[in-house]
């Protein structure tokens, strides 16, 4: 037996590969072995915690129900409802809202801003997220500052500032009222804006604040245009109420301005059958006469070319 253990471990100290392209290699495949033998019995000799089975399987639990809830798209659902046993028990405590003071709303209506800020009889004071409802205030395009304060144990003030009804805009047919900055604050036009300023065009929005300011400093050219009109996003075009276009340059539109005050004042021009002013080159002003005006000057014209005739014939 002694010998036949000798002639073993011989061998297995003599093994060595044949050659440097043979694909048997005893001694590795042997380590190979033995490493995976050693792996085996520690993992069979592993001392595994009491409970940990328990803790996978719950953990594994856990895991599916929070995929569930976010695949299905119910997660805003438990968040509501969670909320709501919450605010049941602060309510219960004496944390409930039982005022909510008000500042600084005009345009807009208590109901609308405490629906626009989430609250409701139902809503607790202990729960209620200061932030999260200035967030949500801030989403009403009325409102340009907000600041939200909870005044334990049942009180909450609530101070917005509003933002201003400016102008009103038309794009592709469609009116929108607009504040300074150029929100659009409603889609529709009630009765008490429909005499403020009307911007036209794409880009009229975000511009119509320097234009205006300029426009009105030149009152009697204000009070007789019907709209401004933005064109190509670089300058202005003025429709007045009597139907004449008058076309402002996209560089020094105030220097057209006061020339168009003056011709006014002095020649009565926007008072003339026309239909376009051209203030677009800095050197000359331009003047479009209506069809019937052209008709009549060119009548006025043969006449006197006529007269003319007759006179230079009786001469000779």
């Amino acid at each position: 037996m002694d010998r036949r253990a000798y002639l073993d471990q011989s061998y297995d100290h003599s093994v060595r590969p044949v050659s440097a392209g043979s694909r048997s290699y005893p001694l590795a495949r042997f380590g190979f072995v033995r490493s995976l033998r050693r792996a085996f019995n520690n993992l069979i000799e592993l001392d595994i915690p009491r409970g940990l089975g328990s803790s996978s399987v719950a953990l594994l639990l856990l895991s599916s129900v929070c995929y569930g809830v976010v695949k299905g798209g119910h997660g805003a659902d438990i968040a509501a409802n969670l909320q709501s046993l919450c605010d049941d028990a602060a309510n219960a405590a004496g944390f409930g809202i039982a005022e909510v003071a008000l500042a600084g709303e005009q345009e807009l209506g208590r109901d609308d801003i405490l629906k626009t800020a989430g609250i409701t009889e139902h809503t607790s004071l202990l729960f209620l997220d200061a932030a999260q409802t200035r967030a949500r205030l801030l989403t009403n395009p009325w409102i340009a500052e907000a600041a939200v304060l909870k005044l334990y144990p049942s009180r909450l003030r609530i101070e917005i500032k509003e933002r201003k009804a400016f102008a009103l805009w038309q794009k592709d047919a469609r009116n929108s009222l607009i504040a300074t900055d150029g929100t659009v604050l409603s889609p529709t036009i009630a009765p008490r804006f429909a005499e403020l300023p009307r911007v036209v065009g794409a880009g009229a929005e975000t511009q119509a604040s320097d234009y205006l300011a300029l426009l009105a400093r030149y009152p009697a050219i204000a009070t007789q245009t019907e709209a401004s009109v933005l064109v190509a996003e670089r300058r202005w075009n003025l429709r007045l109420k009597n139907g004449v276009e008058v076309q402002l340059p996209e560089a020094e539109p105030e220097r057209a301005l006061q020339t168009l005050a003056n011709l006014d004042r002095d020649k009565k021009l926007l008072s003339r059958d026309i239909v376009l002013v051209d203030l677009r080159q800095a050197d000359r002003v331009s003047v479009r006469l209506s069809d019937a005006a052209f008709a009549a000057r060119d009548e006025a014209l043969k006449a006197a070319a006529k007269k003319a005739k007759q006179k230079k014939g009786t001469e000779a």
